[in-house]
């Protein structure tokens, strides 16, 4: 069974930085493709970032230059590393099994952002 944990979410101002981690289990992520995809209150899920092969990574143009997606394969975890984060990066995070954010997700993880 697929399973995946997001943690890491929390307050943070403007401008300040977090690490979202997804743990997952049932099985590798070093063998599929993983994105994260974000849902701002009132609004519909949108794909942040995802890696796939060797590691190939792709984001979307609000979050280049500032976000870094990563994943480490002894822990079976993927990460979002988040910098100089803006209001409009409030919403809750997804990491999901699969690419372009299409596939089992797990149950988020809360940023807020404060001016």
């Amino acid at each position: 069974e697929v399973q995946l944990v997001e943690s890491g979410g929390g307050l943070v101002h403007f401008g300040g930085s977090l690490r979202l981690s997804c743990a997952a289990s049932g099985f590798t992520i070093n063998n599929s493709p993983m994105s994260w995809v974000r849902q701002a209150p009132g609004k519909g899920f949108e794909w942040v970032s995802d890696i796939y092969g060797a590691d190939i990574a792709r984001y979307a143009s609000s979050v280049r230059d500032r976000f870094t997606i990563s994943r480490d394969n002894a822990k079976n975890t993927l990460y979002l590393q988040m910098t100089t984060l803006t209001l409009e990066d409030t919403a809750v995070y997804y990491c999901v099994k699969g690419l372009s954010g299409s596939g089992p997700r797990g149950q988020g993880t809360q940023v807020t952002v404060s001016s």
